[in-house]
């Protein structure tokens, strides 16, 4: 039996979705967490947004900041829906 053939973005794309699960189970912002690794948050969020391909010193860091192991990264996130973002903000007329 062969080994299954997987598609780079769509692993991407499941890593980052698991960054945000994990992030979220432990309570915390984007903000909060790119503090803690020394990123900008929207560094943070391109790699949730699947956008970023992280290093496995990245992975390793985003893994310990989090409370897992590596490999928890790249079990399948519970869903493969974005969540939305903040509303934009609308222009105010004065």
């Amino acid at each position: 039996m062969g080994a299954r053939i997987l598609d780079a973005e769509d692993v991407i794309a499941d890593v980052g979705r698991r960054v945000a699960e994990l992030r979220a189970q432990k309570g915390l912002t984007q903000q909060a967490l790119a503090e803690e690794l020394g990123l900008s948050w929207k560094y943070l969020q391109q790699v949730e947004l699947g956008l970023e391909n992280l290093t496995l010193k990245s992975l390793v860091r985003l893994s310990n900041a989090l409370g897992a192991t590596p490999v928890d990264l790249f079990s399948a996130p519970v869903s493969r829906k974005r969540r939305p973002g903040r509303p934009r903000k609308r222009p105010t007329s004065g």
